[in-house]
């Protein structure tokens, strides 16, 4: 009862989570289709620069789904957390963090292929 007196649970707890859901979840779809088919923007290119370009989609394909695993890992700890008021600042970061790390995981991804 005493904890409840000086950690009052937050009446907007789940707006932050719901938010970056809507917004993560999406983006995380679309950065997983658009790098998927960019596989297909070296479809005429041969020998040396064929294998360039595998090479280098290979690493970032799995910077890309690597960075989205950890979108959704921070998502759920968005959604995760006690909602006191306490945990608030925590809420947001990681309500924040989550789309964040999805572009920040399509960007890497778009830098490391080696385009033709």
């Amino acid at each position: 009862m005493s904890e409840d007196l000086h950690n009052p649970r937050s009446p907007r707890a789940w707006a932050g989570p719901l938010i970056s859901t809507v917004v993560t979840l999406p983006a995380a779809a679309l950065a997983l289709f658009f790098g998927g088919l960019s596989l297909m923007a070296c479809d005429s290119c041969d020998g040396a620069q064929a294998d360039r370009f595998t090479a280098s989609f290979d690493a970032a394909w799995a910077v890309l789904c690597t960075g989205l695993v950890l979108s959704l890992i921070v998502l759920v700890a968005s959604w995760s957390l006690p909602w006191r008021q306490r945990q608030a600042a925590a809420r947001v970061l990681l309500s924040l963090a989550a789309p964040a790390v999805v572009l920040t995981a399509y960007v890497a991804f778009t830098a490391l292929v080696d385009w033709p």
